[in-house]
């Protein structure tokens, strides 16, 4: 069955959950006679979340000041584990939905349904569905991109690939949307578009990544509507993705006691660290041991244990409902790794070459006038967010564990960093560790409890949401990668403009 829709018969198969409202299989005998999970995330326990909200005022002042929504939703709560990235985050948003810019608010809210839509993820559709009525938006739009005016259709081409393939773009993506004609954009329309699409790919993944649970709507008979949906409900508790059901010893998957997992992490840092100041690896060996990182990356996640089928079944059960293919063009269109099985010589992107301190920031900042300022601010926070602890243990430096994590992720979208010696990502990162970062970043959508409980299962909650904070970090790169063909463009368009 194909993911964009499928026949009468193969139909007959599957059903909706009548909770959440996904589709699943019939013979995977679904039950779904229990209430949702409590509190705001499906994942993280409720008197956590509660705690770190009631002792921390500031986030009732942040959500008064900058949430679009004017409350304290399920992604706040979560987020507020860490009040400083909470405060530049709200900010940076709150500046790309409100303040003033070159797209008309409904226009904005639209764009990050598109966004959403490519990860299938209902919880910020539905959210920004309510904020584009309430800017003015047009009702009929919502009945999907056929009634929507083609300068917006034309948004789905770069959607889709900064939401799977970003090293696709190419100069001729960008001069597509900026040529002359009634349904062109102008430089800093297309900036502040792009901002917003890859703002809401990766919130995608922090929804998904850490469990955030449907908004409780009080207008609603059973508390919920049943449209604002994510991956999560009973009928995942019910299968195998919760920590009761799923069997997490040492037999099944191969991790060990989870103090000792601790312990012998600190001890590889501490290693590494030693090897570090001995020996340094030469620009050769580097470069030998990030192709061998790249290499490796197909084969996690694809055929994984951790998945309650086979990869390949998988694939096919990628069935995306209605309410969210109507937002979206070429829904089989997906992450495909960059590394693919027998083929030689790729090509990378080396992240020195086009950086966001160089050239990133100068080109959002002056067609995006401030936003480049307010990125900066939330990229050096998460990049740098550490409290010097890990799980009980008190003053650990985690700067090697978490450039691991950032470097991690960069490696999957092809990124390269010369300065980096990978090695030390297989060293630092456990299996389990890698199939929910790689299931995060590229396809959000299939992440399970099952994944989340599987790593660090002696860390706080709290330091397994910083680690979810490791994609947004990419999109620091999203002007890097389409820099240098953005910039020859704009040079092009100001001598038409002048003649």
């Amino acid at each position: 069955m194909n993911r964009g829709g499928s026949s009468p018969s193969a139909a007959a198969n599957y059903l909706l959950c009548t909770n959440c409202r996904k589709v699943l299989r019939k013979d995977k005998r679904i039950r779904v006679s229990q209430p949702l999970t409590r509190g705001p995330s499906a994942f993280i326990p409720e008197k956590e979340v509660v705690q770190a909200n009631t002792v921390d005022e500031r986030t009732n002042f942040l959500v008064e000041e900058y949430s679009t929504s004017g409350r304290l939703d399920n992604i706040t709560q979560v987020m507020s584990l860490h009040a400083q990235y909470l405060e530049s985050f709200l900010r940076s948003q709150f500046y790309m939905l409100r303040m003033d810019g070159p797209l008309p608010l409904p226009h904005r809210h639209y764009i990050a349904i598109m966004a959403a839509a490519r990860h299938q993820c209902s919880y910020l559709i539905n959210m920004h569905v309510d904020e584009f009525l309430k800017t003015g938006g047009i009702a009929e739009w919502l009945n999907g991109l056929e009634y929507v005016p083609q300068r917006l259709k034309n948004l789905n081409e770069i959607n889709k690939l900064l939401a799977h393939r970003p090293w696709l773009i190419t100069k001729e993506h960008i001069q597509k949307l900026v040529k002359t004609g009634e349904n062109n954009w102008s430089l800093p329309e297309l900036v502040h578009a792009v901002v917003l699409l890859a703002h809401y790919h990766a919130l995608a993944s922090f929804v998904f990544g850490s469990g955030i649970n449907p908004e409780r709507d009080p207008e609603i008979s059973n508390g919920f509507r049943l449209i604002s949906v994510n991956n999560f409900c009973v009928c995942d508790l019910a299968n195998d993705n919760s920590i009761e059901n799923a069997s997490l010893t040492g037999s099944n998957f191969g991790i060990v006691d989870s103090l000792s997992e601790l312990e012998a992490l600190m001890e590889r840092m501490k290693r590494l660290h030693e090897e570090r100041e001995d020996e340094e690896a030469s620009q050769e060996e580097m470069t030998t041991r990030f192709e061998k990182e790249k290499k490796e990356s197909l084969f996690v996640v694809s055929g994984d244990t951790f998945h309650s089928f086979p990869h390949s079944d998988f694939e096919d059960d990628m069935i995306i409902t209605s309410d969210v293919s109507r937002y979206i063009e070429d829904p089989g269109f997906g992450y495909e790794d960059f590394a693919r099985r027998g083929e030689e010589h790729l090509p990378t992107f080396r992240a020195q070459d086009y950086t966001w301190e160089n050239h990133g920031f100068s080109l959002v900042n002056r067609l995006y006038s401030d936003i480049g300022h307010l990125l900066d601010e939330k990229f050096r926070m998460v990049y740098n967010l550490t409290y010097n602890t890990m799980a009980t243990h008190e003053d650990v430096d985690t700067t090697m564990l978490r450039r691991a994590l950032f470097n991690y992720v960069h490696c999957m979208f092809g990124i390269r960093y010369d300065d980096y010696d990978y090695g030390e990502v297989n060293q630092l990162l456990e299996r389990s560790l890698k199939v929910y970062i790689k299931t995060v970043t590229c396809y959000p959508e299939r992440t399970t409890k099952r994944m989340y409980d599987s790593y660090w299962r002696q860390f706080k909650h709290s330091e397994k949401v910083r680690c979810m904070t490791a994609r947004s970090v990419c999109l620091r790169h999203v002007s890097t990668i389409i820099r240098k063909d953005c910039e020859k463009l704009h040079v092009k368009v100001l001598i038409n403009q002048r003649h």
